[in-house]
């Protein structure tokens, strides 16, 4: 785990390993939980996304297994790589469950629900691995970690879909997420990216 000041506030910016994200992701209480910690730290998804994700948006296309957020920031529409072993368990869901494929696959309808099961995942994991960073784990560091670990794997461009083309990743990803990450302040190593 990475920790860096913000510049303006009191808390701190969180960089997970991917081992730390198998590690909250298992912390999660319940499916619902698994699939929007899932969501934030494998898919990139801001708090606001992950809520309205339903099984018709993830896709197979040329490019790979695809999720389609729809209203990004800024009402954006933009396609993410979804992890196979995601996809698999949104579409699983999707067949089991009354529900049309349309519908959310989460219960709540709040970013404060989504902050609360991140506070109390990390507050269990802070509890079992003496780790105070865990106390400034919040979900936009999940994004965070998404960003900088595809930033340093070989992704292939075209599974960034309309992101970038230019086989630059760290082109199509937020600067802003990516400033302070480990890759940004060094080249050394490399995170692992599985499941895509």
């Amino acid at each position: 785990m990475n920790l860096k000041a913000h510049a303006q506030r009191d808390d701190m910016k969180v960089w997970l390993s991917q081992s730390e994200v198998n590690q909250l992701i298992d912390q999660a209480d319940g499916t619902q939980q698994r699939i929007a910690f899932s969501l934030g730290a494998r898919c990139g998804l801001r708090s606001h996304e992950v809520l309205d994700v339903a099984p018709e948006h993830v896709v197979d296309t040329d490019a790979g297994t695809m999720l389609r957020v729809w209203h990004g920031k800024g009402d954006q529409y933009r396609e993410t790589p979804v992890p196979r072993d995601l996809a698999t368990t949104i579409r699983t869901i999707d067949d089991v469950r009354d529900q049309s494929a349309s519908s959310s696959l989460l219960d709540i309808t709040s970013t404060r629900s989504l902050r609360r099961w991140i506070q109390n995942a990390a507050d269990r994991l802070q509890d079992e691995t003496g780790d105070e960073g865990w106390n400034h784990l919040g979900f936009h560091d999940l994004r965070r970690t998404w960003a900088t670990a595809l930033a340093s794997a070989d992704v292939d461009a075209l599974r960034l879909g309309p992101l970038e083309r230019s086989g630059d990743v760290s082109g199509a990803l937020p600067w802003d997420v990516l400033a302070g990450s480990p890759t940004a302040r060094t080249r050394k190593g490399r995170l692992a990216v599985t499941g895509y």
